[in-house]
């Protein structure tokens, strides 16, 4: 009886040690939050330069994911009875990556640096027929013209101090990405940290498997794997996609500007191009500077422009981004939505190209934890009691 009295009494005592350690643990959690928050400058300098010196290799490891999609598609493909075909794939990838760079950099940017250059130095030009044509449309069709003139005045001001600020950097941004030493470094180490880690993938995701069974039981080693096959799944098909989306949409755009005769069609194309990466707000962000632009420079081709990029949006968005992407993510468009503003709210135009992907990842675990909890229950979406043999249409949702 004594033996048995002293076991519970010991076993009390292991209660209340658990109970003092979780109230020590969250006692130190409380002084260090309130510590953080009184030095939160002090961390976030360090945070800075903490990501400044991983930038590099964080670039690399974004140029590698792009990368692997063509290096897998050479390895299976192409040389696929050579022994070296994983170097072999690499060097052809970068070679080609590469080879594309330059042609653009040599296309692009001097039509890019003139088009800006001659919008600057006859600025004061295009504003000067804009004014008059509004002065002739405002006598033709009797318009109220003091509002109109203010309107525009603004319009000529805002436009004036742009054009001047783009004109006067350019120079200087241009001078300082060739000029300065530390950016080409880190661009060589994201290279190469990108070519270890494309050819040393296998083992680097061996390395990782294998700390993640040390460290966690095995099953949730198994659902956490599952969980990054599936992320890496959307993230791939959505970011490829997008990527040849835009590229064929900005082609096509600087085709049909220089059918239709849109001054500044390098400009605008590459504006498009580039704006269409984001979903849904893409064509949208992309045409409001090409408007703003085109429309003191002629009013009606930025008319014609505009017919453009909503024959382009609707293209896109029903047949080419629809052909490309198919059903890559799974989300509904109110959630597309969601995804972009938050993602975009929080970390910018990255957060913007990536909060789809992310999203739809995050919605997909919701949706299979949601139909977990309803099958333990035994009813549908709808309260009702559920049928063993049958999904129903709210589960699949």
């Amino acid at each position: 009886m004594d033996s048995d009295k002293d076991k519970k009494q010991q076993k009390k005592w292991y209660i209340l040690d658990g109970h003092s350690v979780s109230l020590l643990i969250v006692l130190l959690v409380a002084i260090a939050f309130y510590a953080a928050l009184n030095h939160i400058e002090e961390i976030r300098s360090g945070l800075s330069i903490f990501m400044g010196v991983l930038q590099p290799f964080v670039v690399g490891f974004a140029i590698a994911y792009l990368l692997n999609t063509p290096v897998c598609f050479f390895e299976r493909r192409v040389y696929k009875d050579n022994r070296f075909r994983h170097v072999l794939s690499i060097v052809t990838v970068y070679v080609i990556a590469l080879g594309v760079l330059v042609v653009l950099l040599n296309l692009i940017i001097p039509q890019v640096i003139q088009s800006v250059t001659d919008l600057a130095v006859n600025i004061d030009y295009y504003l000067k027929g804009l004014n008059d044509l509004v002065q002739t449309l405002t006598k033709r069709f009797q318009l109220e013209g003091e509002g109109i003139t203010d309107v525009i005045g603004s319009y000529q001001d805002l436009m004036k101090s742009i054009t001047g600020a783009v004109s006067k950097a350019l120079p200087e941004i241009f001078d300082s990405v060739i000029a300065v030493g530390s950016g080409l470094i880190s661009a060589i180490t994201a290279v190469i940290s990108s070519i270890y880690m494309l050819a040393g993938k296998d083992r680097l995701v061996m390395q990782l498997k294998k700390i993640l069974y040390a460290v966690l039981p095995k099953h949730r080693s198994d659902r956490l794997l599952e969980i990054c096959s599936h992320a890496n799944g959307i993230f791939v098909g959505f970011i490829n996609g997008k990527l040849l989306d835009s590229a064929i949409i900005g082609v096509l755009c600087f085709v049909l500007c220089v059918v239709i005769r849109i001054p500044y069609a390098v400009l605008v194309a590459i504006v498009v191009g580039v704006t269409n990466i984001i979903p849904f707000f893409g064509p949208i962000v992309g045409a409001i500077p090409c408007l703003m632009i085109l429309v003191i420079v002629d009013p009606w081709a930025a008319l014609r422009f505009l017919v453009l990029v909503i024959a382009l949006q609707q293209f896109d968005g029903n047949i080419l981004g629809p052909k490309i992407l198919g059903d890559s993510t799974g989300l509904s468009a109110i959630w597309v939505l969601v995804a972009i503003v938050v993602g975009g709210g929080l970390f910018g135009f990255p957060g913007m190209v990536l909060g789809v992907p992310t999203f739809a990842v995050l919605y997909a675990l919701m949706r299979e934890w949601v139909n977990k909890r309803l099958k333990a229950k035994g009813i549908d979406g709808n309260g009702k009691p559920r049928n063993p043999d049958n999904k129903t249409e709210s589960e699949e949702e």
